[in-house]
């Protein structure tokens, strides 16, 4: 269990995770993938291809010179044969890049591990290979392994929870690719010069833990953590304060307390350039819910569509109220199976009728479960009278942007009040400063 006998308040939830033992399974490279330009926090890229252009898999495509961005690459062979605008799912226009593949898969010459020799040219690495979050939030890796304070960072926590049910991609990453695992983390230590390096895993991932605290035994500089089964566990000020006991202060990031947070899919995919020269062309994704016929861990090139995942699972078995894309706590409901699998695509649900709609809310009758469950310690019923009331000093008083939108206030509200999405709306009114 955490070092710590304090816990951050938590909540817990049914697991589902029918694909654990589920090997990942490659599937067939689709007919067209269609790549979108806007696949990170920050500024979208610029398409470096035009129609007719042939490309290989692992050439750039897409790049931009703004700092806040990362580089996007082909995921398969074939012909540019489209570039469009299309909406995505936040509602901004997106540049998307089709490619009709020719099946053959063909690598870019010259592709080759890169030269790294101290933290600069590590750096340079980490944005070539086009890695972003994985875990969700999409934020350039490049950048957040490189803070101005870099030198007061003394740990790299590796997130390892994977504490939305359902997902178990992971997990999987954990057991079928504990050895890029192990050497990413070792060489993230090495070249960025910090002295500890923390993997947390949930407990009730037992094989995962065994497994790897097997291969860093004599590794003292890295430990296995195993965390309580709880929910939000991976949220990273959760996960920060369970492995190391600190606290982030309102308007801190992570490295300001001397930490820095990666997902495990991102530490693997680094690792993977490292030793091969390829970059992120293709993501490791769940493929679960009650509305699909075979649940599944399916490896597919970036720009595929979720149509052509649910196909590869058996098709629906029943019709799909709503397909979420990551989670079901967190995760963003998709207006239909045609958007694709992007760098940050952890997981698609589908889920029919009975599971999809949402029960009546009632009036609060004030039983403060919804504060009891906080992580972040907030008052979700007055955030809610604050928005109401359009009061932005108020949401600002009660600290609404703390509010990481895990959905435990909501989940746990006998109301069925949907607390998380008005923090949510809250945190936009306050963003805009002003009463609307």
């Amino acid at each position: 269990m955490s070092i710590f006998s304090k816990h951050l308040p938590a909540i817990h939830v049914e697991h589902y995770k029918y694909t654990a033992e589920s090997p990942t399974e490659k599937m067939p490279v689709p007919d067209k993938v269609y790549i979108s330009m806007v696949q990170h926090i920050g500024a979208p890229c610029q398409p470096k291809v035009e129609v007719g252009d042939l490309v290989k898999v692992g050439q750039v495509i897409g790049d931009t010179d703004a700092f806040v961005s990362a580089p996007i690459h082909s995921s398969v062979s074939g012909k540019v044969t489209a570039i469009d605008k299309s909406l995505t799912m936040s509602g901004v226009w997106d540049l998307i890049v089709t490619i009709t593949t020719d099946k053959k898969q063909e690598v870019l010459e010259g592709l080759a591990p890169p030269q790294i020799d101290d933290k600069d040219s590590f750096i340079k690495a980490v944005r070539a290979s086009g890695l972003v979050g994985l875990g969700g939030a999409a934020f350039p890796t490049h950048i957040k392994f490189n803070p101005k304070n870099l030198d007061e960072v003394d740990s790299f926590i590796i997130n390892g929870a994977e504490c939305e049910p359902y997902l178990t991609a992971d997990y999987r990453t954990m057991m079928e690719n504990s050895e890029l695992l192990i050497n990413g983390l070792k060489n993230t230590l090495k070249y960025l010069k910090i002295k500890r390096g923390i993997i947390g895993i949930e407990s009730n991932k037992a094989p995962a833990i065994n497994k790897l605290r097997a291969m860093v035994k004599d590794n003292p500089e890295i430990e296995v953590m195993e965390l309580r089964s709880v929910y939000p566990q991976g949220g990273e000020r959760v996960l920060i304060y369970e492995t190391t006991g600190r606290e982030i202060p309102i308007g801190k990031l992570p490295a300001d307390i001397g930490a820095i947070v990666s997902n495990i899919s991102s530490v693997v995919a680094l690792q993977n350039f490292i030793e091969t020269g390829m970059p992120l062309v293709s993501k490791k994704v769940t493929v679960s819910g009650n509305a699909i016929r075979i649940p599944k861990n399916v490896e597919a090139p970036i720009g595929t569509p979720i149509s052509q995942l649910i196909t590869f699972c058996g098709g629906y078995k029943r019709t799909p109220k709503k397909i979420i894309m990551g989670g079901p706590m967190m995760g963003a409901a998709v207006y239909d199976d045609g958007m694709t699998v992007n760098k940050n695509t952890s997981g698609i649900l589908t889920f029919d009728e009975e599971l999809a709609t949402l029960p009546k809310e009632t009036p609060c009758i004030s039983c403060g479960r919804c504060i009891k469950a906080c992580p972040m310690l907030l008052m979700p019923t007055l955030l809610a009278k604050a928005y109401d009331a359009k009061d932005v000093e108020q949401l600002q008083k009660l600290n609404v942007n703390l509010c990481m939108e895990c959905g435990c206030c909501s989940y746990v509200c006998p109301a069925k009040k949907q607390l998380a999405f008005t923090n949510k709306l809250g945190k936009r009114l306050v963003m805009e400063g002003g009463k609307k």
